[in-house]
C-alpha cells in the first residue's frame, strides 16, 4: 500500500492528546513533506530518518513522501514523531508488513544510526495511552519512567529494527515491568537543629496542615536549615500524588526514578524570572511552582525576588494551578505546592540583634519590608521570628526530636483531616471552614478581639481558624480551643511582631 497510518502522541501541558501520523508515497519528483503544524525540531525529523533508515539496512524512498500529522491544529514539537514517520515510510513503501498497527502507539527520536533516544514527557503519554488501551512502543531508556504507569504495557525497544522485528511477528518486544522502588535518599533531620523551639514548632503546623510559612531572622539562625527539613516532616506521598508529581518532572525532563514517591523540594534563585517560576516560554513548560507539585517550594532572602514574580504567586497559592497563556498556544499546570519562605528583618539582616550591628534607618527598613504586598502576605498562614541562637544554645549536646517523631504526629493529624473532610485544612474553602473550624466559646471571644486590635482581614480570620483546627489536630482534639486560637493568632502578628 501507498498509505500507512499510526499513533503516536504530542504534549498539550500535562495531557497527551493522540496524534494520528498518515505517510503518503506518490510518484513524481522525490521529496519530503511534512504538514501538521510542526515546530523545528519535528521538521527536522526527515534527514533523522532518512539516514536511520539507510544506516539500518533498508532502502530510502525515492518518492514523493507526505507525511501528515493529524489533528492539523495542534502543534507538534520534539523529536517523539521520529520512530512513527520511519515506520510509516516502511509501511507505505512495502518494505515490512504489519497487522496489529492499531493495537500499538509509538514514540521515540531516532540517532544517524537507527538507535532509539529517550524522549520528554513519556510518563504523560502512557497515561493517556493507557486509557485508550494500546501498548505503547518507547525507547528502552523510557521504560522505566512509563512504567510507573502500572495499567499501561509498555514495549521497549533499543532500535528501529527491533521494533520492526517486534511488527513483522519475527521478534516480540517483551512488556517492561515496573523496576523495584529505589530505597529513600537521605533527607536531612530535625534534630540537627539546636535551639529554635518556636521554630520547629511552626514548622510541624505548617506540615501537619500543608500551611505555607515564612520564617524572618538575622543571617545564620537557621531558616534554610529549617526549611530544608521540611520534606522529612511530611506524610508519606500515595501512589497518585506520585505520579502526578512524576508525571510533570517528565514533562519538564527532570524525572529522577531514584526520587520516586519522595517530596519535591524546589529551591530557585532570587534573580530567577516570573516564566520560571510559573511556567512559559513559546513551547510552554512547567515552572518551578508547579516542579513543586505535592512538595515544597522554597523562596530565600524572599523581598529579593521581583516583586511581580512575587505576585505571580497569589492566584496559585489559591488555586493550586497555574494557566500559562501565550500567543498561539495556552497550557495549565498543577501547582498544589507548599509555600516556606525565609527573609532578613531588615537590609542588612541584624535588626534586632543583641549586638546592635544594625544600622539601617527607619525608612531603609520599611522600604525593605515594603517589596513583599499585603495581598501575598496576607496568603501566608503562619509567619515567626527565627532569632540567632545562643552560644548556650550551640554547645548543650544531646538532640531534640527526629524528623521521624514529628513526621508520625504529622501524619496522625493529616489522616484525621482526610477522614474528617478528605483534603488539608490549609485548602478548606469558606464554607468547610465553616463547618469544620467552628471554635469554642474562649476561642471564638479571642478570635474577636484579635480581628479588632490587628485589624485583621477576612481571608486572615478564616486562615486562622484553619491553623486553628491543624493545632487541635496534632494535640488529637475534635474542638478547638482557646490555646489553639491564640497560638493560631501568635502566628498571623505579621513581620513587626
Amino acid at each position: 500500500m501507498s498509505l500507512a497510518v499510526l499513533h503516536s502522541r504530542a504534549l498539550a501541558g500535562l495531557t497527551a492528546p493522540e496524534v494520528v501520523v498518515e505517510v503518503h508515497l506518490a510518484g513524481g519528483l522525490p521529496s519530503f513533506t511534512l504538514v501538521g503544524l510542526p515546530e523545528t525540531e519535528v521538521k527536522e525529523a526527515r534527514d533523522r530518518v532518512r539516514a536511520a533508515l539507510q544506516n539500518s539496512g533498508f532502502n530510502f524512498p525515492a518518492k514523493r513522501i507526505t507525511v501528515n500529522l493529524a489533528p492539523a491544529d495542534l502543534p507538534k514539537e520534539s523529536g517523539r514523531f521520529d520512530l512513527p514517520i520511519a515506520l510509516g515510510i516502511l509501511l507505505a513503501s512495502q518494505q515490512i508488513e504489519a497487522t496489529c498497527l492499531e493495537a500499538h502507539e509509538f514514540a521515540g527520536e531516532l540517532s544517524l544510526s537507527g538507535e532509539l533516544r529517550p524522549v520528554r514527557g513519556t510518563l504523560a503519554m502512557c497515561l493517556s495511552a493507557a486509557g485508550a488501551g494500546r501498548a505503547f512502543v518507547l525507547p528502552a531508556a523510557s521504560a522505566d519512567e512509563a512504567a510507573l504507569v502500572g495499567r499501561a504495557t509498555i514495549l521497549p525497544a533499543r532500535s528501529l529494527l527491533e521494533v520492526c522485528a517486534h511488527l513483522t511477528g519475527n521478534t516480540p518486544l517483551t512488556p517492561h515491568l515496573p523496576a523495584v522502588p529505589p530505597a529513600p535518599t537521605f533527607v536531612p533531620d530535625l534534630a540537627e537543629i539546636k535551639g529554635q523551639l518556636p521554630a520547629k514548632r511552626a514548622l510541624e503546623v505548617a506540615a501537619a496542615g500543608n500551611h505555607s510559612l515564612l520564617m524572618s531572622g538575622p543571617p545564620g539562625s537557621g531558616k534554610s536549615m529549617l526549611a530544608c527539613r521540611l520534606p522529612g516532616l511530611l506524610p508519606p506521598m500515595t501512589e497518585q500524588e506520585a505520579l502526578e508529581s512524576a508525571a510533570v518532572h517528565s514533562l519538564a525532563g527532570s524525572f529522577d526514578a531514584a526520587r520516586w514517591g519522595q517530596r519535591p523540594f524546589q529551591a530557585p534563585h532570587h534573580s530567577a524570572s516570573a516564566p520560571a517560576l510559573v511556567g512559559g516560554g513559546g513551547v510552554p513548560r512547567p515552572g518551578e511552582i508547579s516542579l513543586a507539585h505535592h512538595g515544597v517550594l522554597f523562596l530565600d532572602e524572599l523581598p529579593e525576588f521581583e516583586r511581580r514574580v512575587l505576585e505571580a504567586l497569589r492566584e496559585p497559592l489559591e488555586t493550586g494551578h497555574i494557566r500559562v497563556s501565550r500567543a498561539a498556544r495556552r497550557a495549565e499546570f498543577p501547582a498544589r505546592f507548599q509555600l516556606i519562605a525565609a527573609m532578613n528583618p531588615c537590609p542588612c539582616g541584624w535588626l534586632g540583634h543583641a549586638s546592635g550591628k544594625c544600622r539601617c534607618t527607619p525608612d531603609q527598613i520599611v522600604r525593605y519590608r515594603g517589596k513583599l504586598s499585603g495581598p501575598l502576605l496576607d496568603r501566608i498562614d503562619l509567619m515567626v521570628e527565627v532569632p540567632a541562637v545562643t552560644e548556650s544554645e550551640l554547645t548543650t549536646r544531646g538532640a531534640g526530636e527526629t524528623s521521624s517523631i514529628v513526621q508520625a504526629r504529622v501524619a496522625a493529624a493529616r489522616q484525621r483531616q482526610l477522614a474528617r473532610q478528605g483534603k488539608p485544612n490549609a485548602a478548606l474553602g469558606p464554607d468547610e471552614v465553616d463547618l469544620h473550624c467552628l471554635p469554642d466559646c474562649a476561642g471564638a471571644a479571642l478570635l474577636k478581639q484579635a480581628m479588632v486590635r490587628l485589624d485583621l482581614s477576612a481571608r486572615a480570620y478564616h486562615r486562622i481558624l484553619k491553623v486553628a483546627r491543624t493545632i487541635a489536630d496534632l494535640a488529637g482534639v475534635d474542638i478547638i480551643r482557646g490555646p489553639h486560637v491564640a497560638e493560631a493568632i501568635q502566628y498571623r502578628r505579621g513581620l513587626n511582631g
